[in-house]
């Protein structure tokens, strides 16, 4: 009798502990009181740091339930967790959250921070091969067909030889790729069922063509770039869970097709642009971007662009500086697009700079209005100094700004050979004048065109000495400030 007495109390205890732990949708709920004994008695564990009412942990919510539950019935012994930061503050605090959400995966009590996407597929991809070996050995034809079936995405490597030079190329990448699967086989049946040699390394996907193969020579750069170029659909749609993908690729030249899917003609237009895509594959990136989510209305302004210009589309070139280029006809078609990239890849189209219509009014105030087909006219006129503020509408200095500078405008109105003008930099763009932070003003020099950047404080008295002097005072100001921070570097003969 006192032993099942003792049974019984073993099995409360247990329910007891487990009861300590609140579950949601197959997701652990940690507090300051259960996460140190959640991650001691587990080797695996995911922890998201959420807030209520941040809507990207709104829109990972589903997606994390999806993975715990599919883990869950999978069998697996990773867990997933989620604790309120808003309301586990120190928690918080201690596990150096400084946005939401934040994910941290515990590895047998270590924490690493998770880089993998935010769907249900990427986030179990992610975390199997941290808690796993990097490629799943495939033994039989039903396990390699359950691996690929089971993934929107997976590499297998076939190898007689799983000690090969080829082999650990393969191995050396699959450990530097996070977001997806690999698997390796040395079975004549898994190679007879796929109709590969040996030494083929295979992409299998649930979209497109289904499979493609890598044919060029093995090296690591080669592969990843395969890799990133054909896990990706023809025609990328662009949001939150692609936007990473996107743009960590080796691809800097992206088609941007605008579309608004409440118009009912999206997929018509994805169909159109898919030809044109396979041409360009590896050398372009096509995305298409959802115009009626609110958060693409920036990458619309962005553009110079309104909704009433849908559908539309733009090159953007990252590493030019994201350069942009338009195309000559406005039409969508698979006969536009293909013109429009191709002159593009050759190198006959000219860099588009946004511009906004010139105002009729433009030189009404004492502050002159410049914008990108004025700019040049008035700024290099040799006759004048031209002082020039680049602001931009959302920036909160420019706005503390904007009633000096009127008043500078103002006391300055009169004086014939000086010109006090403001530019909108986020809606104009000048091919020789590069602008990174707002607001910057800068004074163009009579007779030479020299430009001084003001660096002082920004008051109505620092700005009219800097005009007074002719930019000599600005210049005195940053030279002897870099001549105070010389001074706290201690010369060579001196270490």
């Amino acid at each position: 009798m006192k032993f099942f007495l003792l049974i019984f109390a073993t099995i409360c205890s247990f329910a007891f502990t487990l009861g300590n732990t609140e579950i949601e949708d197959s997701v652990l709920v940690l507090t300051k009181d259960n996460i140190e004994e959640t991650i001691k008695n587990n080797d695996y564990v995911l922890i998201e740091f959420y807030a209520p009412w941040c809507g990207h942990c709104k829109a990972l919510a589903p997606e994390y339930a999806k993975a715990a539950k599919k883990l869950e019935e999978s069998g697996s012994t990773v867990k997933l967790a989620k604790i309120d930061a808003t309301v586990e503050t120190e928690l918080a605090e201690q596990h150096g959250v400084r946005a939401y959400p934040t994910l941290k995966f515990y590895r047998k009590g270590s924490a690493i921070a998770y880089s993998g996407g935010r769907q249900a597929d990427d986030i179990i991809n992610w975390i199997t091969k941290k808690a796993g070996p990097v490629a799943k050995h495939l033994l039989t034809v039903e396990e390699a067909k359950s691996f690929i079936e089971a993934q929107n995405v997976v590499i297998v490597g076939f190898f007689k030889d799983m000690e090969s030079d080829d082999a650990k190329v393969f191995l050396e990448v699959a450990n530097a790729v996070d977001d997806h699967m690999f698997a390796m086989s040395d079975k004549d049946e898994i190679f007879n069922e796929y109709g590969v040699k040996d030494g083929k390394i295979v992409l299998f996907k649930k979209f497109d063509e289904g499979r493609s193969e890598f044919n060029d020579e093995l090296n690591v750069k080669n592969l990843q770039n395969f890799i990133f170029i054909q896990s990706l659909p023809l025609v990328v749609d662009f949001n939150q869970d692609t936007a990473q993908k996107i743009f960590k690729g080796g691809i800097n030249s992206h088609l941007l097709v605008f579309l608004s899917k409440e118009a009912g003609d999206f997929e018509e237009y994805v169909e159109k642009i898919k030809e044109p895509a396979k041409k360009f594959r590896g050398e372009v990136l096509f995305v298409t971007i959802n115009a009626d989510e609110d958060d693409h209305s920036r990458i619309l302004n962005y553009f110079g662009m309104k909704k009433t210009d849908l559908p539309a589309m733009r090159i953007i070139k990252l590493e030019q500086d994201m350069a942009k280029y338009k195309p000559e006809k406005s039409e969508l078609t698979s006969e536009t697009v293909l013109e429009f990239v191709t002159a593009f890849v050759e190198g006959k189209l000219k860099r588009h700079f946004l511009t906004q219509d010139l105002p009729e009014d433009w030189d009404k105030n004492p502050v002159k209005a410049l914008v990108g087909t004025n700019f040049h006219e008035v700024a290099y006129d040799k006759t004048k100094n031209v002082l020039v503020e680049f602001y931009a509408p959302w920036c909160g200095h420019c706005k503390q700004l904007a009633p000096i500078y009127e008043a500078l405008g103002e006391k300055y109105k009169d004086k014939e050979e000086l010109v006090i003008a403001k530019m909108d930099a986020s809606a104009n763009e000048l091919e020789d004048v590069k602008i990174i932070n707002y607001p910057t003003i800068i004074l163009y020099k009579k007779n030479t065109n020299e430009a001084v950047e003001f660096n002082g404080e920004r008051t109505l008295e620092e700005l009219s000495k800097f005009i007074d002097s002719d930019g000599a005072y600005g210049q005195a100001m940053e030279e002897a400030q870099e001549e105070d921070e010389d001074d706290d570097v201690p010369r060579k003969d001196e270490l």
